[in-house]
Order: C-alpha cells, then structure tokens, then sequence
C-alpha cells in the first residue's frame, strides 16, 4: 500500500476546510458591521440553495464526464476568484456596500464551493480504495485535519488585522483569505492521482442512467428514503450557529458588564473551540459506528444539537462562559456523528456505479434543502427576537432552535431502523 497516499489526501482536506473556515464562521460579523445584519441568513441560505442542485450535478459530471479530481480542483478555482472579487469590492466600497453586487460575488463562489464538499469525499474514498484501505477505518483520520485546517483559518482571521486595526474576522479580508486558499486548491488537486469517471458501454441503458440520475431512485429503498428524509431535517441544524453564533458573542462587547471579555472580543477564537472538539469526533466516528450502528449515532447527533442551542441561550462571556466553551464542545458530535457518519453510511449504502452522485444527493437533502430553510427560518426568529425587537432577546432564539432539534430526534427515533450488517448495496 502506497502510504504517502495518506499524506496527500490529508493536504488536500487541510486546503479543502479552510477555504471555508476563513468566512464561515465570521462572515455574520462583517455584514452586521456594513449594515447587511437582516441579510445575514439570506447569505448563509444562499449555501444551501446551489447545495440543491450544483453537488448532484457535479456528482453526475464526476460519475460521467470529468475525473473527479481535476473536477474538484476546477470548482475550487472559480469558487477561489468569486471570493476573491468579493473581497476586492468590500475593499472598495467601504461602508458603502451594495447587497446586490456582494451578494451576487459570493453566490458564484459558493455555487461551485458547495459540490467540493462532496467530491473531495468522493476522490478520498476512491483512492483509499484503489491503494488497499478501508475507508471506514483510514478515512476519518484524514478528515480529522480538514478540520485542523478549518481551525488554523479561523484563529488567523480573528487574530489577523488590517492596517486600521480591525480584526479579518469583522472585514472583507476573511474573503480574500479564502479566495487565495481557493487558487491554491485549484492547482493542487491536478497533482493528485486519476479518479476515472465510471467505465458503461451505453447500452440498453435509460436516459436516468445516462446522465447519473438514477442515484434518486435510492428513495425507492423506504430506510433510505427515511434516511434522506432526517438528513434534511436534521440538515436545517446545520448553518444555524456558522450564521449567527458570531453575531451573538460578538454582541455582548455593547453590554457593559460583559464588554471586556476575552470571549466577547475575540468570538471566532472561541467558537473554534468547536472544530477543535470535531476533531476529536471525527476519531471517535470509527468506534462509534462499530458498537452503537448508524442510528444511535445519528440520534446521539441529534441530541447534541439539543445541547448546542441550549447552550448558547443559558451563556454568556462572563460567569456563564462556561455553558459556551461546553456548547463548542458538544458540537463535534453534534456535526460530524451527522455528517461524517452520514456520508460512510450512504457510501456502504452504494455501488461505485451510483457512489458520487449518492454523495451529491446527501449533500442537496443535508446542505442543500434542509440548510436553505434552517438558514432563512433562523433569520425570521432572529429578527423577531433580536434585530427587530424593542429588546434583544437572542436566549429566546436559541431556545426556540433547541425545541425542534428536540422534535426531530424523537421522531427519529422511532421511524428509522437500524440497518442489518450483511444488507445488501443498492445499485
């Protein structure tokens, strides 16, 4: 087996993650400080409204046209200069920011960022199955540094300022972060090893089956049907605090008791508190799935969401900044036993025929449609709550969010059923 495989896959998630580590968590602050607060959810949801389509579709292209690492690295090079514009007009406007000209450089970016997701998952899996490992076993400790990556992005916007002292995580300059990241991405991914697109000789096929489409007929199977189903639901969890956690640590610097705290000031550090205990979950993934399946995982996910909103709405930077560093904490559970296990479970769901365009499809149901109605549902109860009260009242948010993470597990829990261990692949 070819070991330096490894250390290629894992420059490829470190770059992979920290493109969107540069703005995810922190791009909230920096429209509030243009005057964009109200849009904050509308930015985030555009995130899942290309995940509707643009991953299957570049699923499909990876499965029949393009080989899925040259795929990869072309998506990350228009994603990179989009950003890269964005940051070039929010340093020309200034205050002055136009939503629609912002808007519109970000929409391309994460149109063709989005696919990366899962097409970097797909070129993994394919390579660590062509050189002899298991992915269930050698993938999530490669995934661990993606989110390594994701973290030191992070820590260089907070602690990074401009020549006016404003720190990165509160300017534009997060976006040119990213669209460097992007370029540098774009060119990697072309030294990286051949992801042939699947070999079919054309015949008696149908048109579905053409053109990768027949990955849907995967809800025709009722628990993977039910699968995609909670993924959606559970998806709308998903952008809800990379929207407005920012935001709401950031705002305790207005309240005096409070606006002298480490946490206060420094919200992106804090939050990465987050990603550093995804890694630890990410390691933990392995174990999990051999001795609890895929649906205690999934239900220990969802818990932890419960957690995670819970949380945010108890704490605070001062004497409660406890409840905050333990909501960071939960979240690497609560995200990757949902994503991670997610995507290991559709891919041992799956032939290599349909793989790609199957990691697509869990993209547009978990990022795609359930983000878009989380992101633009958490701007309405952020507004009615905060933005456009008499008095802020962001625990009353948080607590709201948590209530129907609550729902979504127990209905969960009782509709899906654990997978046999010899359940035969869907082709």
């Amino acid at each position: 087996m070819n070991r330096s495989i490894k250390l290629r896959l894992i420059v490829m998630n470190v770059i992979q993650w920290a493109v969107w580590g540069s703005y995810l968590t922190s791009m909230g602050s920096y429209l509030a400080s243009v005057g964009l607060a109200t849009k904050i959810g509308i930015f985030y949801a555009m995130q899942g409204i290309v995940s509707i389509f643009m991953p299957t579709l570049m699923g499909i292209v990876a499965d029949k046209f393009i080989p899925a690492q040259k795929l990869l690295g072309l998506c990350h090079g228009i994603a990179g200069a989009a950003m890269a514009g964005a940051a070039f007009y929010g340093m020309t406007a200034g205050t002055e920011v136009s939503f629609g000209i912002l808007f519109s450089l970000y929409a391309v970016s994460v149109a063709f960022y989005m696919p990366t997701i899962a097409l970097s998952n797909s070129v993994a899996y394919n390579i660590l199955e062509k050189n002899g490992y298991d992915t269930v076993k050698d993938f999530p400790p490669i995934r661990v540094f993606g989110t390594v990556g994701f973290i030191c992005a992070m820590l260089f916007v907070n602690f990074m300022t401009n020549g006016e002292g404003v720190q990165y995580q509160h300017s534009y300059n997060q976006f040119m972060v990213s669209g460097v990241l992007g370029v540098v991405m774009f060119l990697y991914c072309f030294t990286l090893p051949e992801c042939p697109c699947a070999k079919d000789s054309g015949e008696n096929q149908t048109l579905a089956e053409r053109f990768g489409l027949n990955a849907f007929s995967l809800f025709k199977d009722r628990q993977m049907a039910i699968f995609f189903i909670f993924s959606m639901l559970l998806g709308v969890a998903l952008q809800i605090t990379n929207g407005f956690a920012n935001p709401f640590i950031s705002h305790f610097k207005e309240v005096p008791e409070f606006a002298q705290t480490w946490g206060a000031r420094n919200a992106n550090a804090l939050i990465s508190i987050s990603q550093i205990s995804e890694t630890l979950g990410i390691l933990l993934i392995p174990v999990a799935m051999r001795l609890f399946g895929i649906k205690k995982v999934m239900l220990i996910a969802m818990f932890a969401w419960v957690l995670r909103f819970g949380l945010f709405g108890a704490g605070n930077p001062g004497s409660g900044v406890w409840m905050l560093i333990l909501s960071m904490i939960v979240y690497g559970v609560a995200f990757d036993f949902f994503n991670i296990s997610g995507s290991l479970y559709v891919n041992m769901r799956t032939t290599s025929k349909i793989q790609n365009s199957a990691q697509g499809l869990f993209m547009l149901m978990t990022n795609g449609i359930g983000a878009t109605i989380g992101t633009l549902s958490a701007q309405v109860i952020v507004n009615h709550f905060v933005y456009n009260a008499a008095e802020p009242n962001w625990s009353a948010a948080w607590y709201v969010f948590a209530g129907y993470a609550v729902v979504v597990a127990l209905l969960f829990m009782v509709l899906f059923k654990e997978p046999g261990k010899t359940e035969d692949k869907i082709a």
